[in-house]
């Protein structure tokens, strides 16, 4: 009898240790895959969180990523493998490389879409009769949702593949699901199509993705899980990172338990989460104030013209010794032209709003001037201010 105990200890040790290190292997593999948020997006800010299963041994497939693409946007993705094994990571890793690839070709939305249905179609056949899966033959299959970016407009080109909307955030806080067009999970049709749906944000407007982890774990169903999110995402905050941590708060935090939702399968999942936001409108700058004239050498009477034009440009300079430092500059250079040279001068004035310092880009001949010649002094006037 006691031998008999100890034989089935050791083997329930050594079926516990095996499964730990396929726990252990797996989320080795997610994180090593999830990528470092980069490069930077201008005009726009991203978040991202991605947290494992807390359910025992098990682990899942979620991730997100991050892509720059050929003509200058950038391409989010998320998704999130069926299953919670070492198979599901393995093939979350392909996958996401895949993806990588065909949004590198340049291909729109759709196209990388059906392209990783495709693939992974083919990957989970190969996978057919593998020793120890629980279900050899079964098929795996992956919700996914990719956005193209445009910074520089804030339009989303966004495909989807049976993955959960998007949530936009209005300026105002306003929390609003945004229903957008969507084909099959991937892996099931090798031929299915993913309709894109274009979404603009707006200055301060925010765009929230994220797995169905952090909708239904603690028993919710989409509508509950979705109640649940709505006051963290219409909480005004600036920080981004803040709303990232406040959202996998609402689901993982100390208090989450008291938001149990309606269905008797309350496990938890992975969570991965990618936030998008669009930088406020700055104020208008200042406009480019500019004048251009040309003093032929006949016409030396017109110097006088482009000393009245560049005061004109600097009517709201409020120090006029500088005025008058800058229209004497202009016109001494203007004069050097035309005496010193066979061409005509051509004044190019331009006021920007903004103050610079720094050395002057001329080169002026090395000729020395004598206390007793009348000219070759104005030549210094610019380098010697700090004008050019």
């Amino acid at each position: 009898m006691l031998s008999t105990v100890a034989r089935m200890l050791a083997q329930a040790l050594a079926r516990a240790g095996v499964a730990e290190t396929e726990r252990e292997l797996s989320l080795g593999l997610q994180r090593s895959m999830m990528p470092t948020l980069g490069p930077d997006i201008p005009g726009m800010t991203v978040a991202a969180r991605y947290v494992p299963t807390g359910g025992g041994l098990q682990v899942g497939g979620d991730w997100y990523d991050m892509i720059p693409l050929p003509n200058g946007r950038i391409a989010l993705v998320i998704g999130d493998v069926q299953g919670h094994d070492v198979r599901a990571a393995g093939l979350m890793g392909q996958l996401r490389i895949a993806l990588r690839a065909y949004a590198s070709e340049g291909h729109r939305p759709d196209a990388v879409l059906s392209r990783a249905s495709r693939f992974l179609s083919g990957l989970t056949d190969a996978y057919e009769g593998v020793a120890g899966d629980d279900e050899p033959s079964a098929p795996r299959f992956a919700t996914c949702l990719y956005a193209e970016v445009d910074p520089e407009t804030g339009t989303l080109d966004i495909a989807r593949a049976g993955h959960p909307d998007p949530v936009v955030v209005s300026a105002d806080g306003t929390a609003v699901i945004r229903q957008t067009a969507g084909g099959l999970p991937l892996g099931i049709e090798t031929d299915s199509d993913y309709p894109t749906t274009r979404v603009v944000l707006e200055p301060a407007e925010t765009i929230m993705f994220c797995t169905d982890g952090l909708i239904e774990t603690g028993g919710h169903d989409m509508a509950t899980g979705w109640a649940r999110l709505q006051p963290v995402l219409e909480e005004p905050t600036e920080d981004l990172e803040q709303m990232a941590d406040a959202l996998v708060q609402a689901v993982h935090g100390p208090t989450s338990h008291y938001t149990t939702g309606p269905l008797a399968d309350r496990r938890e999942d992975d969570i991965a989460v990618l936030v998008l936001r669009r930088e406020r409108a700055r104020a208008p700058q200042t406009p480019m104030r500019r004048s251009v004239m040309t003093i032929a050498q006949a016409e030396p009477e017109r110097i006088s013209v482009g000393r009245q034009l560049v005061r004109e440009l600097l009517h709201d300079w409020k120090d006029p010794e500088q005025v008058d430092s800058a229209v004497l500059m202009v016109s001494e250079m203007a004069t050097n032209v035309l005496v010193h040279t066979d061409g005509d001068a051509l004044m190019a004035a331009e006021v920007s709003g903004e103050r610079g310092s720094g050395g002057c880009g001329w080169r002026w001949p090395t000729r020395a001037t004598s206390c007793r010649t009348s000219g070759g002094r104005g030549r210094w006037l610019p380098a010697g201010g700090g004008w050019c």
